[in-house]
């Protein structure tokens, strides 16, 4: 009779260890199933599509941390295309260096004043000339806030009877601000300064 019940309270120990590891085990695959859930959904979320001109292009999202390089190099870029690419016509010079200049503090702005002083625009104008810009490399300093920037260009000067090419290197500093249409990546440009622009060659036309 006693072995009886040793049987009975065996069997209900197994029968208690089993469903207890049953339990424990759907416990930790349902948690696995949430967290898999959960990653997929997320990985859903990061990736749009943009459609342009009738194409479907995937774009994924990123903390701006990840991307600060690539936009602080893009906002210079940006900034030396709007204020030094000039066409003579009063409208474009306008119209690109009102792009520069939100992009930028007031150190542009008065390299803007003193160039419109000495009537260099004016000259563009009356001379029938274009100048052109082409950034060439521009390093960033990501280990001090603001971010400093080092900017080398190549500038063209297209005149009736030469072109001229110039050697462009400028310095300044990067904050960031709040993004806009006016300045999408979100930086401002300070204490903006023309180390050098020398002439490298002249040719004839």
């Amino acid at each position: 009779m006693f072995k009886h019940f040793n049987n009975i309270e065996s069997a209900f120990k197994y029968v208690k260890g089993f469903t207890v590891f049953i339990i424990t085990g759907c416990l930790l695959l349902c948690c696995f199933a949430l967290y898999k859930s959960y990653n997929l959904v997320a990985a859903t979320q990061s990736h749009i599509y943009i459609l342009a001109n009738g194409k479907a292009l995937e774009a994924i999202t990123a903390d701006r941390k990840d991307n600060i390089p690539v936009e602080a190099r893009d906002h210079v870029r940006m900034f030396h295309q709007y204020f030094f690419s000039l066409d003579p016509d009063d409208k474009v010079i306008q119209a690109n260096l009102t792009k520069a200049l939100y992009l930028a503090d007031g150190s542009a702005k008065r390299e803007y004043d003193n160039l419109k002083e000495s009537n260099y625009y004016s000259n563009i104008i009356a001379g029938n000339i274009s100048q052109q810009i082409n950034v060439d490399s521009t390093l960033i300093d990501l280990d001090q806030y603001p971010y400093y920037f080092r900017c080398y260009a190549t500038e063209k000067i297209i005149r009736a009877t030469s072109i001229a090419t110039r050697n462009l290197i400028t310095e300044g500093y990067l904050r960031n601000v709040s993004r806009s249409d006016n300045n999408p990546h979100g930086f401002l440009i300070e204490r903006w300064n023309t180390i050098e622009n020398k002439d490298l060659k002249i040719q004839n036309r």
